[in-house]
């Protein structure tokens, strides 16, 4: 029997990939095996591009030939679900999936589901956090499933580098299904740690089947160029040359931004990436990518896993990330089927500041999920998110962290009717002891990604270890092996000089608010919409707070000198003037005073004010003293902050376009209730400006 079965499968791998001599990888054929004819529960890891998704197409497609149900899949990202539904069909498997972005589709889904003519249902785990869904979808397919895949299964573990909250439902979801029913988990980067959490969540028995991560064709090297201005210089000049299309990552999606708007200045096809594109968007620039139609997507994490091109020629990180696992998940999307790939790691000034941003925030604290559930105890109606954050100075992204986390314990102290949540009579204890250990876990891995740097051993041999592979030999092919870049560290002055006025011409917008946070302004009494005749324009700033260009000077000027220098004066009089040319252009200056500092902002705008050769007139008041904004962690909590702070002397508003000048905007509330203000004392449009912005709003 297994030999009969072995050649069918291989006739659908064949079939599958279009090659007539395709052969299965070593242990793809031994994994669909134990799923279809012993019914286990698996857990595989195994290297990015080895073929996880053959193994749970081809199970499903057999199970199914023999009667079976259709296959349940988990599957964490949107563009992973894409490429993962092009595959199935590929493997002529009926695929359909149920996720935000086609809600139009559902009804059609679930009468395709109930009169099995779907084949493999694709979720997200968010979907499992659905009473509803489980209720029409899951729960009538729980009895008959054919097949139950997680796929990224790292995610359930909040050991792992990406973990998902919602994954955690999953074992409840195991508890309702029969227990013949096989399992198969897939992951690329779990080391010891995160597996022994998966074990423990899904299944006790859980079979492992672990491959070497190496792969041949890649070749690694890291280089040290703290500057930005040099990183830009030297992806300038030696991504041209660099075989076929890639992927460049960054830490944050501004950098993404940046990088890519400089490689086209360069005349190189490179365009942004990141998680919050329109799906539309992000679908054509992957489709290019694929198509080798541009050199490089420019992109944060949210293009990592599943994204599924097997001849990317290279990965280049403009940052360093956070852990070894991180890397090694992102740099492993090269050199799949090519002969040669380079994952190349840079390494910058900034890398640490925006990891350790990315470590305190893991987690939610002791204090903000009590503060949470305080809030909850208060409202016997429950409240909505945006209620939580009228009643607690926390981050909306860390509230809606602090519930997702708590909605999944077992028992969960909270629960979402509607859009309401509502505290349960549960006792509960939130595990400061585990969100201690994470904490630690990713310090270390911090620090190794920094002897990662500096390590003089084999690259690749440096990251299996890391990864726990028990086969971590030299892999003789990367920079330390040879002994010589494989790639030259250096560049053209030229261009280094050319980035850093790129650099320093980058100005940021402000975008204008468009709608008064209920119940934050009692004395103001702004409410609903920000009308035209009170909302600021949309306004500049010289740069981000503590980038190259200008934002070390600014950092400098502010905290250390307490006086911005001249040299800031003549940017920004050449940003306003040449770049920005406001319409209609401001007649006359004023600025946004402080109680801290009386001097600092007054003092630059009015040096600002000579420089355009326009009245500077300080007719704004602070009325009382006010925490400082970037204190004030969400928006309610930030406009309040504001409310009945400043005043205006009408006696002074000239009735005509005005420019009003601040050092910082981090939520561009003191902005816009300024120019509130001004527009109710008769002022004309105000054109806000600030020397820097804080935030990626």
């Amino acid at each position: 029997m297994n030999g009969d079965a072995y050649e069918h499968a291989l006739e659908l791998l064949r079939l599958a990939l279009g090659d007539s001599q395709a052969l299965f990888r070593e242990g793809q054929w031994e994994a669909i095996h134990q799923l279809v004819y012993r019914k286990s529960r698996l857990l595989v890891v195994q290297r990015t591009g080895w073929g996880k998704s053959i193994v749970y197409f081809l199970a499903t497609r057999l199970l199914r030939d023999d009667g079976a149900g259709a296959t349940v899949l988990v599957s964490p990202l949107l563009a992973l679900m894409r490429n993962q539904i092009l595959a199935a069909e590929r493997t002529g498997l009926r695929a359909a999936t149920i996720n935000s972005s086609n809600v139009d589709e559902w009804s059609q889904v679930q009468q395709e589901l109930a009169a099995g003519r779907v084949d493999i249902l694709l979720v997200s785990p968010e979907r499992l956090a659905n009473d509803n869904f489980c209720a029409r979808v899951l729960a009538p397919l729980a009895s008959k499933a054919g097949l139950f895949v997680v796929d990224e299964a790292h995610c359930i573990s909040d050991w792992g580098h990406d973990f998902r909250p919602d994954y955690r439902r999953i074992p409840q979801v195991l508890k309702a299904m029969p227990r013949s029913i096989p399992i198969l988990a897939t992951t690329a980067t779990a080391n010891n740690r995160v597996v022994e959490d998966i074990i423990s969540q899904l299944a006790s028995g859980l079979v492992i089947q672990r491959g070497p991560l190496e792969r041949e064709s890649l070749r690694l090297q890291n280089i040290v160029l703290p500057g930005q201005a040099m990183r830009l210089a030297w992806l300038a000049e030696h991504l041209p040359p660099l075989p076929g299309s890639g992927i460049i990552y960054t830490l944050t999606i501004e950098d993404a931004r940046r990088v890519a708007r400089w490689l086209q200045i360069q005349h190189i096809n490179a365009h942004a990436y990141w998680g919050a594109l329109e799906t539309k968007q992000r679908k054509e620039l992957e489709q290019q990518l694929l198509d080798n139609e541009i050199k490089a997507l420019v992109a944060t994490s949210a293009l990592g896993m599943g994204f599924d091109k097997p001849d990317i020629g290279f990965v280049i990180h403009f940052q360093r990330p956070g852990s070894a696992i991180h890397y090694y998940q992102q740099v492993g999307r090269a050199g799949r089927a090519v002969q040669l790939a380079f994952g190349i790691l840079l390494c910058g000034a900034e890398d640490d500041e925006i990891t350790d941003y990315f470590i305190r925030s893991a987690m939610p604290s002791i204090e903000h999920v009590g503060q949470v559930l305080d809030a909850l105890k208060r409202a016997s109606a429950g409240l909505t998110v945006s209620e939580i954050e009228t009643q607690v100075n926390i981050r909306r992204s860390e509230i809606e962290k602090v519930l997702s986390l708590l909605a999944v314990e077992l028992p969960a102290p909270i629960t979402k009717i509607d859009t309401r949540w509502r505290l349960q009579e549960v006792k509960y204890c939130y595990d400061t002891s585990r969100a201690t250990q994470l904490l630690q876990i990713k310090r270390t891995e911090q620090a190794r990604m920094r002897e990662y740097m500096r390590t003089q051993e084999c690259l690749m041999a440096f990251l299996k270890r890391e990864l726990d592979d028990p086969d971590a030999r030299p892999c003789g092919r990367c920079a330390n092996c040879v002994g010589q870049p494989l790639l030259s560290e250096s560049c053209s002055e030229i261009l280094v000089t050319e980035a850093l006025r790129f650099l320093q011409h980058s100005p940021q917008r402000i975008e204008p608010r468009k709608r008064w946070p209920i119940g934050a302004f009692v004395e103001h009494d702004f409410k609903g919409s920000i009308s035209a005749t009170l909302n600021m324009e949309a306004g500049r700033s010289l740069c981000r707070w503590g980038d190259a260009g200008w934002g070390d000077k600014v950092r400098r000027g502010k905290q250390q000198d307490c006086h911005f220098d001249d040299e800031l004066v003549n940017a920004s009089f050449d940003l306003i003037r040449i770049n920005w040319q406001p319409r209609p252009f401001p007649k006359w200056v004023t600025c946004v005073p402080s109680l801290n500092n009386r001097t600092l902002v007054p003092d630059f705008a009015l040096r600002l004010a000579r420089e355009l050769q326009l009245p500077f007139v300080p007719c704004v008041i602070k009325a009382h003293p006010t925490e400082a904004q970037k204190l004030r962690s969400n928006s309610f909590q930030q406009a309040h902050n504001l409310d009945g702070a400043f005043r205006i002397d009408d006696a002074l508003v000239k009735h005509e376009p005005v420019l009003l000048v601040d050092d910082m905007v981090d939520s561009r509330w003191t902005m816009t209730v300024v120019a509130a203000l001004l527009r109710q004392a008769g002022s004309g449009p105000v054109f806000p400006f600030a020397l820097a912005v804080t935030t990626s709003e």
